[in-house]
């Protein structure tokens, strides 16, 4: 059970209701986790915007930027957030069997130099904050900095997603919805 309602268009400040109805013109379902942020529509309005400036307007590969998602998801437990992005993740180029070794990636051949670079960037920034010499000229012999500022922000911005929803206990959408 929700720890917070999900406030549906109708309920929400303006530019909330504006945001709602623009996803669902463009066939995008408006998903619990917006719902639950339109409660703070000053906040809620932003959290929408850098996400989907992250997903949408980023130079970071979809698929790099999947699988750092999904292994922040996992390393967090949050059954949501990894759900949502595992479709995504195969639709921009990450294999099954990679998702499959994403929970002990480094005992994995499933992944190329570049893809266990971010996977590695991903857990130090997840998991310690800062990151390692080494592993950020890893992730710097392929990033330009615009690349590894996105990279960074992805990250940072997923934990808070992962947060949010673990701690308000925000379900699954029903498929049926």
């Amino acid at each position: 059970m929700p720890r917070v309602g999900l406030m549906n268009k109708e309920q929400a400040a303006p530019e909330i209701q504006e945001m709602f109805q623009k996803m669902e013109e463009n066939g995008l379902r408006v998903l619990n986790v917006f719902m639950v942020m339109a409660h703070c529509p000053q906040v809620g309005y932003y959290f929408l915007r850098l996400g989907n400036s992250i997903l949408l307007k980023g130079t970071v590969p979809p698929a790099l930027r999947e699988l750092a998602i999904l292994r922040v998801g996992h390393i967090n437990q949050a059954k949501y957030e990894w759900t949502h992005h595992v479709s995504i993740a195969l639709r921009v180029g990450v294999r099954e069997e990679q998702i499959d070794a994403l929970p002990a990636w480094k005992n994995s051949r499933k992944f190329n130099e570049q893809e266990r670079a971010v996977l590695q960037y991903t857990d130090e920034v997840t998991q310690n904050i800062r990151v390692k010499d080494g592993t950020f000229a890893a992730v710097r012999s392929f990033l330009n900095e615009e690349g590894i500022v996105e990279l960074t922000t992805t990250i940072g911005y997923y934990g808070m997603v992962c947060r949010i929803l673990e701690a308000l206990q925000v379900e699954l959408e029903s498929p049926n919805k």
